[in-house]
């Protein structure tokens, strides 16, 4: 066990961009809702300024896991959707019904919708990741842990940048990606100040697509003059055209009075969902139950592997049952006798690939009060509103098979309120509030059988149009707490720390499922009503009374070393199933689920060394999960599912200028986590077993160096990074071929500067190895005899320039 976990200990580093010293400076959080030093949390936080993110090359929210012991990222549609993981703690649901069991914050208001969980990161001043249950000072769903993204807020000084980054993926695609970044704040008048900041990214789609090589749907088999989905369908698939503007004030009529408001706003248009296909098959036990899924081997002809080595059969027609046809027609290629050309390369052959199908917009208004009262209590009123569409589509062959579609769309608005109360006294400090969320969320997912596809033709005698097999749900939430936080200072050096969360949670839900005929490419669930795809929709309500809370002892061992222990109480609240339906029966026991509970003992340590010139922190922990909510994903859909869990495991972060003009941050992790009890499927007369859950590698570490000198009349700094990921599973079953190997991320920069930290400019390569990172998966071997699976970005090379002013 130790020759491994050492191994796992590499190396990351977090640096600025103009000065070695800035590395090492105090970097100040706020993950127990007041001002602290990192070094003096006993919380396993690892924090980025807004300097680290850029010299990082992290733009997009998800990034920041790369550089974080014990997170990684699940989630859906291709990594257009993305989710954290964090110590194990994962839930990939891709209906946005679903809320994460990490939480995600900016600037204190949640963010509730998976989908609002990615997006572009401009003009960020640090970002938090705390791990280990958060909920008592934190409002929601924070089992796992969060992360909190706090943005440059206004000033009274003026200032501000503009900064262009173009680059070209080395793919077959030859695609190109254009980056434009401003921001510009200042005083408005003496106590009012302003800011104002955007971000256009445009880029060209690099998983190169030859379709119609290979394609097959109703023209294969004469009852259509075509095979295609509809006009326009074969482009090049992993383009983004997203548009993000943030505008802030700062209101402070007097010394005691502080008040913030911003307004932002994001929009994208993107393609159809970056998916590859790669064969897979099958392997039945003597009941016939599915019990593995293996890569298909170069020879393989069978649909399925039975008991006695024959033909299983398959499940083409989704119908959740294995029957003909059997076989498939080209030796070690899907269903449909469509092997990818280039394996895991970025060439493939789709379909079902339309350029800006799908669209995403966010808006949101933001308002924090800060009153600092007498004797030294402040008051903090934080006000927070959302609102999310989206539409996007995936192949769910993810081939030139015109067989399904799935499509997801929302239509959420939310509202947080939080008041609370800091004060301090000699020996004491503490912080209680008041806390409220609405969520109001209508969620259309399903499948689609496009014009011309085998579904539609075999099963409803269709050609065109197709037809949508939607599932509609909406539900409202309405979460209230009361919570508080208290520090005693037991001794000058010892600390204890008790905390307790009051929550009362009320959900009101409404799903039903339908066919019906389907009006073009874009659109969903709003064609003519065909015929009920459920005797009857499905309401119900729940009202639940939960707690949280954590007693913790600090010791400051030294000035420089805090060692802290402690047992937390983590809870998110249970909810509701949406399945698609077809496939696999769900019966409506399945729908609602419970609530999860997480107890933690966690220990850990941090500490300054070399004088000054280093950082050492480390933590442990167990986890015991009671009812942990899972995501179970068999045939073409899922349900979460409660199952007992356990989780251990290490991290350790050690930060270093160990000379003049150098920079080392090392970082690695160590997970043992087991969900326990894990069904084969719904109703599955096998003996459920222990599995690992998803996006959760029982190893990780990162690394980065960076050296700066003295050149041209300014500063020249050069450094490389690099993260590495132990393999993992991407379905909860944790078949053969449901795992992604395991990978090295590998980045290079050159950077000047000038004198007067005015220019700045980089020469970049990401992805120096062009390596193949798994990111996202779905199992469906039975239904295309193929897995369609989504990798990381090809190796890009760029330049970047920033102006500052």
């Amino acid at each position: 066990m130790l020759k491994p976990l050492v191994a796992a200990l590499g190396c990351t580093v977090l640096i600025s961009g103009t000065a070695v010293a800035q590395v090492l400076e105090e970097v100040t959080v706020t993950a127990q809702k007041r001002e602290q030093s990192l070094q003096d949390v006993g919380i396993a936080v690892t924090a980025f300024t807004g300097d680290q993110l850029r010299a990082l090359g992290i733009e997009e929210s998800h990034e920041v896991a790369a550089f974080t012991p014990n997170v990684h990222i699940g989630g859906s549609m291709g990594g257009q959707n993305s989710q954290f993981t964090i110590r194990g703690v994962s839930q990939n649901d891709y209906n946005d019904i679903v809320e994460a069991p990490n939480a995600v914050y900016v600037d204190e208001g949640y963010v509730a919708i998976a989908q609002g969980q990615t997006f572009a990161l401009f003009d960020i001043e640090r970002v938090e990741i705390l791990k280990g249950p958060q909920g008592t000072l934190f409002g929601r769903n924070a089992t796992g842990g969060l992360v909190h993204y706090i943005t440059r807020k206004p000033d009274f000084e003026t200032e501000g940048y503009f900064d262009v980054t173009y680059g070209m993926f080395d793919s077959p695609a030859n695609a190109d990606q254009t980056t434009i970044e401003a921001a510009i704040g200042g005083p408005m008048t003496d106590k009012v100040a302003g800011r104002v900041a955007f971000r256009y990214n445009n880029q060209e789609g690099y998983l190169k697509n030859i379709y119609p090589y290979a394609a097959v749907g109703a023209g294969t088999f004469g009852a259509s003059d075509s095979n295609s989905p509809g006009p326009g369908a074969g482009v090049d698939l992993g383009d983004d055209d997203t548009f993000g503007a943030r505008g802030s004030l700062l209101i402070e009529p007097n010394d005691d009075v502080e008040l913030s408001l911003s307004y932002n706003l994001a929009s994208t248009d993107i393609s159809t969902s970056p998916y590859q296909s790669k064969a897979t098959i099958g392997v039945l036990d003597e009941l016939g139950e599915l019990v593995n899924v293996i890569d298909a081997a170069p020879g393989e002809t069978r649909a399925t592997i039975a008991f006695d080595g024959s033909d299983g059969g398959s499940d083409q027609g989704n119908s959740g049952t294995l029957g003909p046809p059997y076989g498939r027609p080209v030796p070690g290629g899907d269903f449909f006798g469509y092997v990818d050309p280039d394996g895991d390369g970025f060439t493939f052959s789709g379909d079902y690939a339309f350029k800006d199908q799908g669209q995403i917009d966010t808006k949101g208004l933001n308002a924090k009060l800060v009153w600092d009262m007498a004797n030294e209590l402040t008051f903090v009123s934080v006000t927070d509103y959302k609102d999310f569409e989206k539409k996007m589509f995936l192949d769910v062959d993810a081939g030139p098979v015109n067989q399904l579609v799935n499509y997801q769309g929302v239509d959420a608005t939310t509202f947080t309120q939080e008041f609370r109360l800091n004060a301090e006294t000699e020996r004491t400090r503490w912080v209680a509030g008041f806390y409220y969320l609405n969520i109001d969320n209508y969620s259309d997912n399903g499948l689609k059988a496009p014009a011309n596809s085998l579904p539609a033709l075999f099963g409803f005698g269709l050609t065109d149009p197709g037809v949508d097999i939607g599932v509609f749900a909406d539900m409202e939430t309405d979460s209230y707490s009361l919570f508080g936080q208290l520090e005693y200072d037991l001794a000058d050096d010892f600390i204890l720390i008790t905390g307790l969360r009051f929550i009362r949670e009320e959900k009101d839900f409404f799903m039903d499922q339908a066919f019906f005929l389907s009006t073009g490419t874009d659109q969903f669930n709003n064609g003519q009503f065909l015929f009920p795809a459920r005797p009857a929709p499905f309401a119900d309500d729940t009202s639940d009374n939960l707690w949280a809370g954590k007693v913790q002892l600090d010791w400051h061992a030294t000035d420089n070393t805090l060692v802290y222990a402690g047992v937390n109480r983590g809870i998110k609240a249970g909810s509701f199933n949406a399945p698609i339906p077809g496939g696999l029966p769900f019966p409506d026991t399945t729908i609602p689920y419970d609530e999860e509970v997480l107890t933690s003992f966690e220990g850990g340590f941090k500490t300054t060394i070399m004088d000054g010139r280093g950082r050492l922190n480390g933590a442990a922990f167990y986890y015991d999960y009671d009812d942990y909510q899972a995501f179970l994903f068999t045939g073409v859909s899922g349900v979460v599912v409660n199952a007992d869990a356990e989780t251990m495991g290490v991290e350790l972060e050690l930060q270093l200028s160990p000379g003049e003009g150098w920079d080392v941050l090392l970082s690695g992790a160590y997970l043992d986590a087991t969900v326990k009890d894990v069904p084969y499927r719904i109703g599955s007369p096998l003996p459920p077993q222990d599995r690992n859950p998803t996006y959760s590698p029982e190893f990780q570490a990162a690394a980065l160096v960076r050296y700066e000198w003295e050149a041209l009349g300014g500063t020249m700094a050069a450094q490389g990074d690099a993260s590495w990921s132990d393999e993992f599973y991407y379905n909860l079953r944790n078949f053969d071929a449901d795992k992604f190997d395991s990978y090295v991320l590998t980045n290079l920069r050159l950077s000047w500067f000038s004198a007067d930290a005015d220019w700045e400019t980089s020469l970049i390569v990401r992805n120096v190895t062009d390596e193949r990172a798994g990111t996202i998966g779905f199992d469906l071997a039975t239904l295309c005899g193929c897995n369609e699976v989504a990798y990381r970005e090809p190796r890009w090379y760029g330049v970047s320039v920033r102006y500052n002013f």
